[in-house]
C-alpha cells in the first residue's frame, strides 16, 4: 500500500466545532483544563460566551453540559479520555443518561474524548485508557463511535450535532492516517465495507482500521481475499454487516486498541452469536494495563499484545482452518 497521509484529528476536531459554531448558535464547548491540547480554545476564541473551560473538574464539566442541554443548548463537552468516563461515571450515567424528556431517550449531551487507546505511550499505563468503551456502550442511551481518521472525525461530528441525544466519541492523540475519502457516508449503527472479500473478515475500529487494510492487503498476496469492515459505530453496531460478513467469509477478526474484554470485539461476538455464530479472535489489550512507551516505541507496546497487521494476518489465516 501507499504511504497514506497522516492527519491530526484533534485540529479537525476544532475547525468542525468552530464550523457548527458559525451554523448553529445553540452548539456550546467545554472544556476541563485541556482545551489547548484538544484544541478546543479555537472555539472559545471565535465564540467567546458560548465556550466554558470548568477547570481540572470532570464531574462538573459534565452536569454543567447537561445543564446547558436543559436549557436547549448543545454542548460539546472534551478533555482526555482517561478523565472522561473514568472520573464521572456517576454524572454521565444519572445527569445526562438517565434523565429524559418526553420522547426523548436521555440529554443532548455530546462527550468527545482524545488520548484514547494504547497509543499515548508517553503517559504512561495510568493514562491509556482501555476500558472507556466498555464502560460507555453499556450505559443506555448513548451512543459510542470511535472514528478512523479525520475525515470520519469531521463527518461524526456534524452527525452528532444534527441528532439529538447523547453521544460519546473517542479519538487518537497522534496523527493518524487517512482511509477514507470526503465522499464516503456515515450513519449511526452502519458499518462501512472499505475491501470486500470472501475468505476472512476483518472488523476495526479507529486506527487499527489502517492496518485492517495491510493485514488485507498481505493476505492479498497469499491468494487469500480478505473483508475490513471499519465498525466505527461501536454503539449501536451494525449488526446486518456483521451477520452478512460472518455468512459469507465464515470467520471474522475483531482489532481495536482497547481491552479485549467489553469493547468492539465483545459487541460484535455478541451480535455474531444471535445471528450466525462463526469462529471469531478479538486482537486488542489482552486484559492487562499498558505501560510507558516513547512515541518511537509505540509499535513496540502495540506488538506486545498483537495489534499489528501481521498479526492480524497471522490470525485470519489460523481462523479459516476453523471455520464451521
Amino acid at each position: 500500500m501507499n504511504e497514506p497521509l497522516m492527519t491530526d484529528m484533534r485540529s479537525t476536531y476544532s475547525k468542525s466545532l468552530i464550523k457548527l459554531g458559525k451554523k448553529n448558535p445553540d452548539v456550546v464547548v467545554l472544556g476541563a483544563d485541556t482545551t489547548d491540547s484538544l484544541k478546543t480554545s479555537g472555539f472559545g476564541k471565535e465564540f467567546s460566551d458560548r465556550f466554558f473551560n470548568v477547570g481540572i473538574a470532570e464531574a462538573n464539566l459534565v452536569t454543567i453540559s447537561a445543564g446547558l442541554a436543559v436549557s436547549g443548548k448543545i454542548p460539546f463537552a472534551s478533555t482526555y479520555a482517561i478523565f472522561l468516563p473514568g472520573r464521572a461515571v456517576d454524572q454521565i450515567r444519572n445527569n445526562v443518561a438517565y434523565p429524559s424528556p418526553p420522547g426523548k431517550n436521555g440529554l443532548n449531551v455530546k462527550l468527545v474524548t482524545s488520548h484514547g487507546g494504547l497509543s499515548v505511550g508517553p503517559d504512561g499505563g495510568s493514562h491509556q485508557t482501555i476500558e472507556d468503551i466498555a464502560i460507555m456502550r453499556v450505559i443506555p442511551n448513548f451512543r459510542v463511535f470511535i472514528p478512523a481518521d479525520t475525515v470520519a472525525v469531521s463527518k461524526l461530528i456534524t452527525l452528532m450535532a444534527e441528532e439529538y441525544g447523547p453521544f460519546y466519541m473517542r479519538m487518537a492523540r497522534s496523527k493518524t492516517p487517512l482511509v477514507h475519502s470526503d465522499s464516503q457516508d456515515f450513519k449511526v449503527g452502519k458499518g462501512i465495507t472499505l475491501r470486500d472479500g470472501t475468505d476472512c473478515t476483518i472488523a476495526a475500529c479507529g486506527i487499527t482500521v489502517r492496518m485492517a487494510l495491510e493485514a488485507a492487503e498481505s493476505l492479498h498476496d497469499e491468494g487469500i481475499s480478505c473483508r475490513v469492515l471499519d465498525m466505527f459505530s461501536i454503539k449501536p453496531i451494525d449488526n446486518e454487516i456483521l451477520e452478512k460478513a460472518a455468512r459469507e467469509t465464515g470467520c471474522i477478526i475483531t482489532t481495536e486498541e482497547h481491552n479485549i474484554v467489553g469493547g468492539m470485539g465483545s459487541a460484535v461476538a455478541e451480535s455474531v452469536s444471535e445471528s450466525y455464530p462463526v469462529p471469531i479472535k478479538r486482537i486488542g489489550a489482552q486484559d492487562m494495563f499498558g505501560e510507558s512507551a516513547r512515541d518511537n516505541e509505540v509499535p513496540l507496546l502495540f506488538d506486545k499484545h498483537g495489534i499489528t497487521s501481521f498479526n492480524m494476518a497471522k490470525q485470519a489465516k489460523e481462523l479459516r482452518n476453523k471455520k464451521l
